[in-house]
């Protein structure tokens, strides 16, 4: 069965960059969807196509809104998967997935999407994630690439690693557009296990950077800056008032210094305790 969805008229693309960073599932920090929001707040975006959402997801899972004015209902605001049209800060033209992932039909929606990307013109598809990790805040944001091909993972200077995680629905994207000879990628930031439950702004900006670093755009950075400055003296000032918190970090920075910044991801089984750990955390397993 293929996935229903309904094209849009729009202004001609030229090798467009696709960019997916579907809601709701591993995304530490939230720093895939920060990534996203700069995006789309920051720069025009028109509609490309529209999914059948009534097809792909569990509404009772994803309520739509009910507006109520004075008791009186004024409408519901549904939610949407969308691609969606823009162009960097350089007029160099990039597509967005954005919406929730969904609950249903994920072969026949990934196949719709990469067949979209290649009608469209694109030649690489970038997904954003993010995961927590044992790192600290007060380093630089180190990132791992999960990729269709082996040249293409190693092409780049991010963590690779050889495990066994549960998947989404970006990872049949990135492998239905590897077989169909796209370059395919999902970046990841490794987000402080200690701050993975809210907002990350730093992990965001990590994602956008190294979408620049592997696609060629120039893209917005929006209040990330300003935000992760201010997140980073929150966890300062809340670790500096716990000496076991201290010493944790203390332990944490000297791991992470002896810590090669790229090449295999270290301790997989580590990893997975943290995935298992945040995912039952989102009541996601």
């Amino acid at each position: 069965m293929a996935a229903t969805y309904e094209k849009r008229a729009h202004r001609p693309l030229e090798r467009p960059v696709l960019v997916v960073a579907l809601e709701g599932w591993i995304d530490a920090g939230m720093a895939a969807s920060g990534a996203a929001s700069t995006l789309l707040s920051e720069l025009d975006t028109e509609t490309v196509a529209s999914f059948d959402a009534d097809e792909l997801l569990d509404h009772r899972a994803r309520r739509p809104v009910l507006h109520l004015v004075a008791g009186v209902s004024e409408g519901l605001s549904w939610p949407s998967i969308e691609l969606l049209a823009a162009q960097d800060l350089d007029g160099r033209d990039l597509l967005i997935l954005a919406g929730p992932e969904p609950d249903h039909s994920w072969r026949a929606f990934s196949h719709a999407v990469v067949g979209l990307a290649t009608e469209l013109g694109s030649e690489i598809v970038v997904g954003l994630g993010a995961y927590p990790a044992t790192v600290p805040h007060t380093r630089p944001i180190r990132l791992s690439i999960t990729a269709g091909t082996e040249e293409l993972a190693s092409g780049w200077p991010f963590l690779r690693g050889s495990l066994d995680v549960p998947a989404g629905a970006q990872a049949v994207v990135e492998r239905f557009a590897a077989d169909r000879g796209l370059d395919s990628l999902t970046l990841w930031a490794q987000i402080p296990h200690y701050a993975s439950g809210g907002p990350y702004p730093a992990g965001s900006m990590a994602l956008l950077e190294s979408l620049e670093l592997v696609s060629g755009l120039r893209l917005p950075r929006g209040v990330l800056v300003e935000e992760a400055a201010e997140t980073d003296e929150r966890l300062d000032a809340a670790i500096a008032r716990n000496e076991e918190h201290l010493t944790m970090l203390r332990a944490l920075e000297a791991d992470a210094d002896d810590t090669p910044s790229e090449g295999e991801i270290p301790s997989g089984d580590e990893l997975a305790a943290e995935l298992e750990r945040f995912l039952r955390d989102q009541g996601g397993a």
